[in-house]
């Protein structure tokens, strides 16, 4: 499902440009809002590491699924919100936040903290 781990780029963004947190609260707020009111429950979806549990991709996916109107905001906004990021973020940071997603949907990350603990 991920292709990038909107967890570390937000942990980035946030610490690089602490001012970003203006810009992305109220969508994230605006997002869990509207689960809310539809009620849509995130967690039905599979987490494949626990790091992974909460992230508000589950909530954009299941608003896709749900709701025309979120639909079409994210088609305007997501863009701009995407552009934004670019411009916090590192192309290798970037590079690093793919491989970490690809590595937590193959379930793999779970296995290497686990083997990095022992």
């Amino acid at each position: 499902m991920c292709n990038t781990c909107t967890v570390r780029l937000m942990e980035i963004a946030y610490r690089r440009a602490p001012w970003f947190r203006l810009v992305r609260e109220p969508l994230k707020g605006g997002m869990k809002l509207m689960a809310f009111i539809l009620r849509i429950d995130p967690d039905q979806y599979d987490v494949k590491t626990a790091a992974c549990r909460g992230c508000l991709r589950f909530y954009k996916l299941a608003l896709k699924e749900e709701s025309g109107l979120f639909r079409r905001l994210n088609d305007l906004l997501n863009p701009v919100f995407d552009a934004l990021v670019a411009k916090i973020v590192t192309p290798e940071e970037m590079k690093q936040a793919n491989e970490q997603a690809s590595l937590a949907m193959s379930g793999q990350d779970e296995d290497r903290k686990k083997n990095s603990s022992k």
